[in-house]
């Protein structure tokens, strides 16, 4: 459950804490730091309070990150890359050169700085929190996602990088439609209800619009799109989502749906898909 969002500028730290049961062994509490950099991209601190260890998802301004890591009093041990992109992989060089000895997982050659190189379902550990790594080819052949499962209680969490936005999805720079159904609709849908999305840039308005062109019936769009703009009006973050959020509101995880389907004239979900990146590719709102 998550029990508050504390705000600080442009960032937002998002806590999760574990139901206390007597005689239980020690609660694993995870905590989530958001952390804007670039233009409009997301970084992601995840700490294991129980250890002081921590993992960064895709730290393209390592100075911020290590300034954060330093407020913490935690101990970074881990960089999760999501793919090589520039905005999301073009810190880690100055990063593992400012920490040495950081393991540096991703599930591709071009990441820099790399140590590993994982699998689909390979599981990791950061401190007490176990990580596992879902291969979603598309937007990059070696893109991956990170699911923290949940945890005595504490909501899961998934860090979607460009494979799944907030109402959206990425390009399909090096894949295919069918592959992105297979990562959003097989795979991602899959996880449980409560999990809590955090993505990789700050696009939900922008999806938002492109989803009510796609479903201008939907309320869970209007809904979604009133309670982005009061968070973006006061400059904060709308990470997360959720996963049944997305199931709601998010054309490319929607794309079995008549309504859907109506709009692209289309009857099957692979070829919606394509027609809807298609469509979104050229939408201006």
């Amino acid at each position: 459950m998550v029990l508050g969002q504390f705000f600080r500028g442009t960032t937002v730290l998002v806590s999760s804490c574990l139901k206390r049961q007597l005689h239980a062994t020690p609660a694993i509490n995870m905590q989530i730091k958001v952390l804007n950099a670039l233009q409009d991209n997301y970084m992601y601190l995840v700490v294991d309070p129980s250890t002081k260890e921590a993992a960064v998802v895709d730290p393209v301004d390592p100075e911020k990150v290590l300034e954060e890591v330093k407020k913490l009093n935690v101990k970074l041990t881990t960089v999760l890359t999501t793919h090589h992109h520039w905005d999301h992989s073009g810190g880690n060089d100055k990063l593992v050169e400012l920490s040495p000895g950081l393991a540096v997982y991703g599930g591709d050659d071009r990441v820099p700085k790399i140590t590993r190189h994982v699998q689909d379902g390979e599981q990791l550990q950061v401190g007490q929190l176990t990580v596992k790594c879902l291969h979603t080819p598309c937007h990059t052949s070696g893109h991956i996602c990170y699911f923290f499962p949940a945890s005595n209680g504490d909501a899961p969490a998934v860090f979607t990088g460009d494979t799944m936005f907030i109402a959206g999805c990425g390009k399909f720079f090096e894949g295919t439609a069918d592959q992105m159904y297979k990562a959003l609709v097989e795979k991602l849908a899959k996880l449980p209800d409560a999990t809590r999305v955090f993505c990789g840039h700050e696009y939900t308005i922008n999806n938002l619009k492109f989803a009510a062109k796609v479903e201008p019936g939907n309320q869970a769009i209007v809904d979604k799109m009133a309670w982005a703009e009061k968070k973006r009006a006061k400059n904060e973050p709308t990470v997360p989502s959720t996963i049944a959020e997305e199931k709601t509101f998010n054309p490319f995880m929607r794309v079995n749906e008549s309504a859907v389907h109506k709009h692209a004239h289309l009857n099957d979900p692979i070829s919606t898909m394509a027609y809807l990146r298609k469509e979104k590719d050229h939408f201006r709102p």
